[in-house]
């Protein structure tokens, strides 16, 4: 192999190294569940178990809102008339209680992961 053949192999190498490696995959599964009148819906959420799920809540009260729940480990306030984003997952087979924290009484629902 002649040297400058030899060269450009290396700077092609050094070229390939410098750029940065980006893995391309599907979007995480998205589920959308408003909020209205102090409830969720819907009540109940069906996911598969075992992936990242994006879950997308929509306040459509006036009102802010703390999507909360233990079991997921998660909490996000959403203001009124705004959307809020929460990705959950990947969860084992089972169901996962989730509330309205400023309206507990009415704003209560369940992620089931199958």
């Amino acid at each position: 192999m002649s040297a400058l053949r030899g060269l450009h192999l290396s700077l092609a190498f050094a070229v390939c190294a410098a750029v940065p490696f980006t893995a391309t995959r599907a979007a995480d599964p998205e589920v959308t569940i408003v909020l209205r009148n102090h409830r969720f819906e819907p009540a109940e959420v069906k996911v598969p178990s075992n992936t990242k799920i994006k879950l997308v809540i929509d306040n459509q009260d006036p009102t802010p809102e703390e999507f909360e729940s233990h079991q997921l480990n998660r909490e996000k306030v959403i203001p009124g008339r705004s959307k809020g984003t929460v990705y959950i997952g990947p969860l084992k087979p089972g169901r996962y209680a989730f509330f309205g924290e400023y309206n507990e009484k009415t704003a209560r629902g369940t992620v089931v992961a199958e």
